[in-house]
């Protein structure tokens, strides 16, 4: 008797066993899980405007190297990403950043409100 094991299919029923809310923050976490996005997102942040042309010039990362993060990072819509001319200005989508942040403060709320205190162990 042979079988044939479908790992995708396996693999969408574990996750399918989670909350929405926990499927929605791993997806979340998994785009920021590479800090050359979280430097981007946390330069956008900072100059608090849209960055018109090439992001590479303000980042110490390789232009094809910022490209592939921009492309996860909008893919996901965390950032506008639009052709104005020869050049993409990029934006931080307060709306969808705003979202997850409510989210992990849900999350984490839950796990602070314990009194139970390990700390000595967690260090």
């Amino acid at each position: 008797m042979s079988y044939i094991y479908d790992l995708k299919h396996i693999t969408m029923i574990k996750t399918e066993s989670f909350t929405k809310e926990l499927q929605e923050l791993a997806k979340f976490t998994k785009v920021l899980s590479h800090p050359a996005r979280l430097s981007i997102l946390e330069y956008l942040a900072e100059t608090k405007t849209c960055i018109s042309g090439d992001i590479s010039d303000y980042l110490p990362l390789s232009r094809s190297t910022v490209s592939q993060h921009l492309k996860e990072l909008k893919e996901f819509g965390l950032i506008h990403g639009e052709i104005d001319g020869l050049k993409i200005n990029y934006c931080l989508c307060h709306s969808k950043i705003l979202k997850y942040k409510h989210l992990f403060d849900v999350f984490f709320k839950d796990m602070t409100s314990i009194d139970i205190n390990c700390e000595v162990n967690c260090k």
